[in-house]
């Protein structure tokens, strides 16, 4: 005799997976805005013969 496998998820587990995915999407988004935020800071503190150097410049920091 054969057995059908059927699985289904509880009704929380769906809606907690959502929510858990939504705050690791935030996470994540606030982790790359930071990052760029840093590197902003970075390149603005640097002059603009160096920012050519690497083939920038003043208005690329925007």
């Amino acid at each position: 005799m054969a057995y059908a496998a059927t699985t289904s998820s509880p009704m929380g587990a769906v809606a907690t997976l959502r929510v858990v995915d939504s705050i690791l999407n935030l996470k994540n988004t606030v982790i790359s805005w930071n990052n760029a935020r840093v590197t902003r800071n970075v390149l603005s503190r640097l002059t603009d013969d160096q920012l050519n150097d690497i083939g920038l410049n003043r208005g690329d920091l925007i």
